[in-house]
């Protein structure tokens, strides 16, 4: 989206994206295969630029959740190889294997429904075997009573006419958590998942090209994890206490700029349901950002932005489309002065604290109506 307007805008430096990359090739090694997480449109920031930046730094595969990311991926101009992690409806099986698509194939039904489509176009479709190791989602229920059902149920769909088990995966619950018992329940996890490869390998009489579990924690924590491809998502774009120990850099910026200043004398309340009063003379700002654009209302009296040469409070309710910000201790701040609602300054995990969520929420939730600004690359 362009936009003549400076008002609020999301900046995305590629060669950022581009650095970070490298430098997590670099630790995970050459062996090991890269995934990148472009679902949600690459988690706000641009599905489509961001695979163009991928793909021409040689990442192996992308990761999206759904056929229609994939098309859009495809129809400008990705070529490498694309996993749909969610469902596909049976009667798109055609349009996945035209465009090279692969699946995730998540219970039997699904497998029965893509084997009958390939062989009735009399084509082949590649697949990867998603396992429930604990996660409790999608997958092959294999966890105590049910691993001989779940691995006879896995050997059978790998041999459907029309299927190419390429790979087979599963997701890891509380890898980025950091106590003992999340620590034991990711290895337990990784456990169930090995064994589960093995018998199935066993029976089946073939081994997989692709085994992948690591996902951001994971690819941070644990190098027994990384098998053939590690797939990280929010570590990819240097957020996160992980990507700070790579010293991996925020690909996104948040900014908007000031609109008006106004001042206020000590009493004065301040933005819907009067949530903030002033205790002293107070140097008010009005900035064009609000819960419309993806800056939660739940953030109102409890955050602050990056201004000038400090942090600016923000006061009073977050309004739909501006909120108001406290310059009184930030004389040199003035009228069309920029200011970071996240970014290198000011992080997106301190804001999400302010929220109650999680990073991955607010950048997910960052409005279409914001222009996003790609830099470099």
């Amino acid at each position: 989206m362009a936009s003549t307007l400076r008002r609020t805008w999301a900046e995305i430096d590629l060669d950022s994206l581009a650095r970070n990359y490298r430098k997590l090739k670099a630790h995970i090694g050459e062996d090991v295969k890269f995934m990148g997480i472009v679902k949600a449109d690459a988690y706000g920031h641009g599905s489509v630029q961001v695979s163009r930046c991928l793909q021409e730094e040689g990442a192996d595969y992308l990761a999206v959740s759904s056929i229609d990311e994939a098309m859009e991926l495809r129809k400008n101009g990705i070529e490498m190889p694309i996993l749909i992690l969610g469902h596909t409806p049976r009667d798109q099986t055609e349009k996945l294997i035209e465009n090279n698509i692969t699946q995730a194939v998540t219970c039997e039904a699904k497998a029965i429904n893509y084997s009958n489509e390939a062989v009735r176009i009399g084509k082949t479709l590649k697949i990867h075997i998603k396992v429930d190791t604990g996660m409790s989602r999608l997958g092959y229920l294999c966890e105590g009573d049910f691993f001989e059902e779940g691995v006879r149920h896995i050997v059978e769909d790998c041999q459907m006419p029309g299927l190419d088990a390429e790979g087979i995966f599963t997701h890891f619950a509380v890898a980025d958590e950091e106590g003992e018992e999340d620590l034991e329940y990711t290895r337990h996890q990784f456990k169930l998942f090995m064994d589960v490869i093995e018998a199935v390998e066993s029976q089946w009489g073939k081994k997989f090209r692709l085994r992948h579990c690591a996902n951001t924690g994971a690819t941070a924590r644990f190098p027994k994890t990384h098998l053939d491809m590690v797939r990280p998502g929010l570590l990819l774009y240097g957020y996160g206490d992980y990507a700070r120990e790579l010293d991996l850099e925020p690909v996104m910026s948040l900014k908007t700029a000031v609109q008006t200043i106004k001042h206020y004398p000590a009493g004065t309340d301040v933005s819907y349901g009067r949530r903030f009063t002033t205790a002293r003379t107070t140097r008010m700002g009005v900035v064009g950002v609000g819960y419309a654009d993806g800056l939660p209302r739940l953030c109102s009296n409890k955050c602050a932005f990056a201004a000038g040469s400090g942090f600016a409070p923000q006061r009073g309710s977050i309004c739909m489309d501006m909120c108001m910000i406290d310059l009184t201790d930030l004389p040199e701040v003035s009228v069309g002065d920029e200011v970071e609602i996240f970014g290198a300054k000011a992080g997106v995990e301190t804001l999400a604290a302010a929220a109650g969520t999680i990073s991955y929420e607010l950048l997910c939730a960052l409005s279409k109506r914001v222009p996003r600004v790609y830099k470099n690359f």
